[in-house]
């Protein structure tokens, strides 16, 4: 027999359905925030990376994840893949808002480069 016909089964999937779908509206509303806070970053002329922000991140995410249950490990692979899709979008923006700023104010470098990072450094441990 199949796992279709199992009625316990679907509904632990359901629950973790749920889940799965609350988690992914919850990244698109993080990365709304970091995408906000990287233009007021470029804007403010500060710097992209806090390494001891994305140390500070990384300490609070495993002890959360203790309290929690959950290894550990995975809380900080788990953050610091988040980190890593953080400065790759970025470095997209970065590399479009000084495409326009070069193009159309004639000011070639003044934005150039604001909110790069490079790949491996943190931005505010994923806060953006």
């Amino acid at each position: 027999m199949g796992e279709g016909g199992d009625e316990g089964l679907a509904e632990y999937r359901a629950s973790i359905d749920n889940i799965d779908a609350a988690l992914i509206f919850l990244l698109a509303e993080r990365f709304k925030i970091t995408k906000r806070v990287g233009g007021y970053k470029a804007a403010a002329g500060l710097p992209p990376a806090d390494p001891d922000r994305e140390a500070a991140q990384v300490a609070r995410f495993r002890e959360l994840a203790r309290a929690a249950n959950l290894d550990p490990d995975f809380s900080e692979k788990f953050l610091r893949f988040v980190v890593s899709e953080v400065i790759r979008h970025h470095e997209s923006s970065a590399g479009a808002t000084a495409s326009h700023h070069d193009s159309s104010a004639g000011n070639a470098g003044s934005v150039a480069g604001a909110g790069a990072v490079e790949p491996g450094a943190g931005t505010d441990g994923g806060q953006g």
